[in-house]
């Protein structure tokens, strides 16, 4: 499949829960989870090299409406409901349209 919707969250943690924050995180990654769907092609979760508080999360989804559809299920609600008690500030989101490139790991 191919993403043809994207975005690239940064989150900030509120301060030294950072680890706690990217464990919840992939929990996305879990079966049954938004980022287990076969319509998210890219989940990937990154933190800042100078702030451990920092985390970036990129998705990259077959379309938006996909992506709106699942992050209205329960599951997604669940986890979105748990990161922002762990959030110092709002996040912070730039959405895209991938082009191309690659994700190996």
């Amino acid at each position: 499949m191919i993403a043809n919707y994207g975005f690239n969250a940064t989150l900030t943690a509120k301060p030294h829960m950072g680890d706690r924050l990217v464990d919840l995180l992939l929990t996305g990654l879990h079966e049954g989870s938004p980022g287990a769907s076969e319509h998210c092609v890219v989940y990937l979760v990154s933190r800042s090299a100078s702030d451990p508080d920092v985390v970036h999360v990129t998705e990259g989804w077959t379309s938006e409406k996909d992506h709106h559809r699942i992050f209205a299920g329960e599951a997604a609600q669940t986890i979105v409901a748990r990161i922002d008690e762990l959030l110092a500030k709002e996040p912070e989101y730039t959405d895209y349209v991938p082009v191309r490139g690659k994700a190996d790991f």
